[in-house]
């Protein structure tokens, strides 16, 4: 194998979908130029690694354009996690709080670009491990409320869909576009005088509460399964930490004060009474055993999903996995802070049946690995918005892998 080194790396400031300041890298090697930029969250779990140093990203720029820079340039490598691991060793922190982890995120996604350049392959063919690809299911905010959506807002952060019958990316990807539309045209119809908006993930704004939300977001899946032949579900993400006050989760325009028992009789009702496959976050981020109340309880019929309660992080799903507290987790690169990091959580869930999801981030930029992260390591589902340039890229990117290399769809059920 010829030697491959690091050559040249730089970081840089830019701004992402919200207009907030985040990272880009851009790293060679050989003769291979390739780059990387890191999302950020609004939405933040409490156990994620720290995104950027206390002083934010002009600090850590400063950091990997002398301190990294000086480390990894000339660093010969032959696999990833000889850069992963170098990073981890000039961070010296257990959160990545002196580089940050939007930074490492960054570096580590390059480097994996690069590598796969120089191998002859996609980012997603180099970063599987036994050759057997999948197309993920895209699962897609259609209505948006809690910390995503200013004003008039939903207690519940998102109103998702995932079009469970579609046979091809392209199919599916076309269901979640119908579906967002219709709803846009409903949400109008039933507030004539509302000046309708859109959230950070381009989802909808509305004067809603949960049920509406959840009877206007059915009926529109009901129109396009009518005219396309293709069956949708519904997905709710509750971000259910940012309800609770420590006793209670606190539901503010349902006027609703719910204690553990409560939040699990209210969330079982909401699954019975509409056809929802998905809830992401329903309960406090470290509640691993009410997550395995309903778990148990509805473990069979949809996912139970976790997110702020594993961030990423394979000694949290463990805790999960011996407390039986989720069947779904979801998988945010910049949460862990390296991708070999990410791979060994996604491992660890399917082994343990648990279903990855991949998924993006608040503030996105145009970067399109999540995509190939998704396809390589084989997450049935990327969480991710059918609604704003910096989410349809990743879209149009797994159209292109489908075109490219023609990996079949997963099975999610």
């Amino acid at each position: 194998m010829m030697p491959m080194k690091i050559k040249e790396l730089s970081a840089s400031m830019i701004l992402d979908s919200k207009g907030r300041p985040t990272i880009r890298v851009d790293l060679k090697v050989n003769g291979v130029g390739t780059f990387s930029c890191a999302p950020s969250g609004t939405s933040v779990g409490k156990f994620e690694v720290q995104a950027f140093p206390k002083e934010g990203v002009e600090k850590a720029v400063i950091v990997t354009n002398k301190e990294i820079r000086k480390q990894l340039v000339g660093l010969e490598i032959h696999e990833l996690k000889e850069v992963d691991y170098r990073l981890r060793s000039i961070d010296g922190t257990s959160n990545f709080s002196r580089m940050g982890g939007n930074t490492a995120i960054a570096i580590s996604t390059a480097a994996a670009k690069a590598l796969a350049y120089i191998e002859g392959k996609m980012l997603c063919e180099y970063l599987n491990e036994n050759g057997k690809m999948l197309l993920p299911f895209p699962l897609s905010n259609i209505i948006g409320g809690g910390r995503h959506t200013v004003g008039d807002t939903l207690d519940y952060q998102e109103f998702l869909v995932i079009p469970t019958g579609a046979r091809t990316f392209i199919e599916a990807a076309m269901f979640n576009v119908q579906v967002h539309k219709e709803v846009g045209n409903s949400i109008v119809e039933k507030h004539s005088r509302y000046v309708l908006g859109r959230n950070d993930e381009g989802a909808w704004a509305a004067p809603l509460k949960i049920d509406e939300a959840l009877t206007l977001l059915s009926s529109a899946i009901e129109k396009v399964e009518n005219t396309t032949g293709i069956e949708g579900k519904i997905g709710i993400d509750m971000a259910a930490s940012e309800l609770w006050d420590g006793r209670r989760y606190e539901y503010k325009k349902e006027k609703r004060l719910l204690e553990t028992s409560g939040q699990l009789s209210y969330i079982s009702e909401l699954s019975k009474n509409h056809d929802i496959i998905y809830l992401e976050d329903p309960f406090d981020e470290e509640d691993f055993d009410g997550f395995a109340q309903l778990n148990d309880k509805l473990g069979g019929k949809l996912f139970v999903v976790g997110d702020d309660l594993i961030v990423t992080n394979p000694k949290r799903l463990q805790s999960a996995i011996d407390k039986h507290s989720i069947n779904g987790v979801i998988i945010k690169p910049n949460q862990i802070g390296i991708l070999t990091d990410v791979r060994t959580t996604v491992s660890m869930a399917i082994r343990n049946k648990i279903v990855p999801i991949a998924s993006h981030r608040s503030g996105e930029t145009g970067d399109t690995s999540l995509a190939h992260i998704a396809v390589g390591l084989k997450c049935p589902i990327i969480k991710i918005g059918i609604s704003g340039g910096e989410r349809l890229e990743k879209i149009n990117e797994l159209m292109k892998i489908e075109r490219t290399i023609r990996p079949p769809m997963a099975k999610i059920r």
